[in-house]
């Protein structure tokens, strides 16, 4: 599917995977290895950015996939994230969508609320943001309702 779609249909907290279409060159070819590693890969959908339109430029809709942390222990060294706009020529696959129960820690950032962290429950979630200070900071339980809409629209995971 297209960058749109997921834009679109994927709510936060999916699973995402992108990929250019080309077939995983051998290990000992480090840079073709580094490339195409770049172009195809796994991330959790955190944030959906709307299009902008300035005096000086304008951007379409993007989102951002949040591939992993790096670090030792419970200190985060590095967290890997991915912007794509939707104009993007990759191809997308949404792999998993959060569950009923689940809850969705998140932060308003701008225009567009941004996912920190998803939870199976609610008292999952308060332990979390309690070890975790974000001033502004709220919890969001994915509801029937939004996986209801999901199955009855053909929007279900692969």
């Amino acid at each position: 599917m297209s960058a749109h779609i997921v834009y679109e249909s994927a709510p936060l907290g999916s699973v995402i995977r992108y990929s250019d279409g080309t077939a995983k060159p051998p290990a000992r070819f480090t840079k073709k290895l580094a490339a195409w590693e770049s172009r195809n890969g796994v991330g959790r959908l955190v944030r959906k950015g709307p299009p902008r339109d300035r005096a000086t430029y304008s951007s379409p809709a993007y989102f951002t996939l949040h591939e992993g942390d790096f670090g030792q222990g419970s200190i985060i060294v590095v967290s890997v994230r991915r912007t794509w706009s939707v104009e993007s020529d990759l191809r997308f696959e949404i792999i998993e969508r959060p569950t009923i129960g689940m809850v969705r820690v998140l932060q308003e950032l701008g225009d567009s609320p941004e996912l920190l962290h998803l939870a199976k429950n609610r008292e999952a979630a308060e332990r979390w943001l309690a070890g975790n200070s974000y001033s502004r900071a709220y919890l969001e339980e994915v509801s029937s309702d939004e996986v209801g809409a999901d199955v009855i629209e053909g929007r279900t995971a692969a």
